[in-house]
């Protein structure tokens, strides 16, 4: 009796084993459903990074030598950095 039931209880534990990870493993239906979410939640993010990059190439574009220098871009980043500003100008703190 115990050798005509072993094969089918070997059969059944191994298709036990492959159903339960082919759902609840690692890799399985519900681990997909997450990685559905971070997936969407890295696009989010690639295409917020990726309109940052476009603002910043813009940016280096615009100080190309080689296509000469935009004025007001050059005059922004001189105040800035040097802290300068006209005679006539107000210059109002904000904290």
């Amino acid at each position: 009796m115990l050798r005509r039931a072993g094969l089918p209880a070997v059969v059944l534990s191994a298709m036990g084993f492959f159903g339960y990870n082919a759902v609840l493993g690692p890799t399985g239906v519900m681990a997909a459903r997450e990685f559905q979410k971070e997936l969407a939640a890295k696009h989010v993010e690639y295409a917020a990074l990726d309109k940052k990059r476009a603002e910043l190439k813009n940016r280096v574009d615009l100080l190309d030598p080689k296509r000469g220098a935009d004025p007001d871009m050059v005059e922004e980043l001189v105040r800035k950095q040097l802290n300068v500003a006209r005679p006539d100008e107000v210059i109002i703190p904000l904290k």
